[in-house]
């Protein structure tokens, strides 16, 4: 058994998902009707993460939905802070080239709008936009918000994501931006 998760953030990049969820494979770019990608979850590092809020205009963010096995969703939900920051949403709808779909997809539970990114977790976000071809207009938008640089080179979190990074042949984070 499996479920469709929607990654919009840090998740689309292939390798630090599976990382994650050793099984997740791709199924294709989809997008988020009339939701826009903010970077306004507080983290416990005092940056801005990803989320999506809901917007009455037609806002409609790309992400990448994957089908990952039903004994990997507790692990997703750790590494998403379901519970502790965001909320799981089971019955979130996404339009894939084909069809509209529902997947699993993690919101923030609360904003906060004066949060910025660090440098490294923003390239994580361009980096798989790019692995996707997520398009122009959301390269070029990701790619206009300010964000942090991180002074702590020793953070468990920056070095996970440089290593899933380089990974995917990004040595220098830097240049993403």
């Amino acid at each position: 058994m499996s479920f469709l998760y929607f990654a919009y953030g840090s998740n689309m990049l292939s390798s630090r998902l599976i990382a994650r969820c050793p099984s997740a494979r791709v199924i294709s770019a989809a997008i988020a009707d009339n939701h826009a990608l903010k970077f306004s979850k507080k983290s416990n590092d005092g940056s801005g993460k990803a989320t999506l809020v809901s917007q009455s205009t037609a806002i409609h963010t790309p992400g990448v939905l994957f089908e990952i096995d039903a004994d990997e969703r507790e692990e997703l939900d750790k590494f998403e802070g379901a519970g502790k920051g965001y909320d799981r949403i089971d019955e979130f709808s996404i339009t894939t080239s084909d069809e509209t779909i529902n997947a699993t997809t993690y919101l923030a539970s609360t904003t906060q709008n004066d949060l910025l990114p660090f440098d490294w977790y923003l390239a994580l976000v361009i980096a798989g936009a790019l692995e996707h071809k997520l398009g122009d207009d959301h390269h070029s938008l990701l790619r206009g918000i300010a964000h942090i640089v991180d002074e702590d080179v020793t953070r468990k979190t920056r070095t996970a994501a440089l290593k899933a990074l380089a990974d995917h042949g990004h040595h220098d984070h830097i240049t993403l931006l």
